[in-house]
């Protein structure tokens, strides 16, 4: 690990001024440190933003309101969130291993860096790590990489669970910099590779995550998340479902779902929420939704089971999100 010097910041107004004079936020620090350790990232001053109180879980008016700095673990555990949107907690402990949840951060863990292994191999070329230096999993080994949003210039996945829920449940975040406070969709967060895919989204310096907001509504009482992985132990999704339900009187209202271990980003999957909508419940529908999930998908030379196994994982996750007992 390369030398770095550290400050701490006791509130937004100091974190948010030493960013923007060159500072890397750290709060968990579960990503950044072991990337530190492997010289894939380089930073020469460390903000420790732990003190900074962000810290909060809390309900707005049947909203659920997550601060930045809040434990994956305490999250998961809450009984707010438990209470509001299940689908959270189950997502959280899907995650990660508890010793990470008990460091990352909620902020942290949205903005968390690929896990591609050429991005770490420093003699491989990757053009998240140095742009234009060409990618190397195109035609390497990978099968764990992604089948929608790919670029000639990069296939990486992304890797949060907890960024596929939030994008499923229409979450939104609220950040501040030196030009003040805006609010947008995550999904709106996180950006296409296309020719820049060292750009994965769109903070700009010294924007500080405050906190995400996930709506209230009917389709947080059926909602599941269905992740397909090497091990159960501890494992990044191959395949991912957040599938949530708004079903009135036998009949799907609305649905939400999106996808991860596929995507370039997390994949919201609106054709299969179109064929959902105003149908009932049942393994037919939920067989042609998962039809539509494989349109647009361009496989690797390694990765094609990704094609049937995202078909598979949707349509069981849909199935689990409709046996919810409200």
């Amino acid at each position: 690990m390369l030398p770095f010097s550290m400050q701490h910041a006791l509130n937004e107004s100091e974190a948010i001024e030493a960013a923007l004079s060159g500072g890397r936020y750290i709060a968990g620090g579960t990503t950044l440190i072991d990337l530190m350790r492997e010289e894939v990232e380089r930073p020469e001053r460390l903000i420790d933003i732990n003190a900074v109180p962000l810290d909060y879980i809390r309900e707005d008016e049947g909203d659920l309101i997550i601060g930045a700095l809040a434990r994956m673990s305490d999250v998961a555990a809450d009984h707010v969130v438990r209470r509001l949107q299940p689908l959270i907690a189950e997502t959280l402990v899907e995650g990660a291993s508890p010793q990470l949840r008990n460091m990352a951060s909620i902020g942290g863990n949205l903005l968390q860096r690929v896990r591609c292994p050429y991005f770490r191999m420093l003699d491989a070329p990757c053009n998240k790590r140095v742009p234009d230096s060409g990618c190397a999993a195109i035609d390497g080994l990978n099968a764990g990489h992604a089948i929608l949003g790919g670029s000639a210039h990069c296939v990486a996945t992304h890797p949060s669970d907890l960024a596929v829920s939030l994008v499923a449940l229409e979450a939104t975040m609220r950040v501040r910099g030196s030009d003040g406070e805006r609010s947008f969709p995550v999904e709106a967060l996180y950006r296409l590779p296309g020719t820049t895919p060292h750009l994965e989204h769109m903070l700009v310096p010294g924007e500080l995550i405050i906190d995400i907001r996930v709506p209230g509504g009917n389709h947080a009482r059926h909602a599941r998340y269905l992740k397909v992985r090497d091990r159960a132990s501890y494992e990044f999704a191959l395949v991912s479902t957040a599938a949530a339900l708004d079903i009135v009187e036998g009949v799907i209202h609305d649905a939400r779902i999106a996808c991860g271990g596929v995507g370039t980003k997390p994949w919201r999957m609106r054709a299969c929420e179109q064929v959902l909508a105003g149908k009932k419940p049942g393994r037919t529908v939920f067989e042609a939704a998962g039809r539509m999930a494989k349109d647009g998908t361009v496989p690797l030379s390694g990765n094609r089971y990704k094609v049937g196994l995202l078909e598979r994982t949707v349509i069981r996750a849909l199935e689990m999100a409709s046996e919810v007992q409200s």
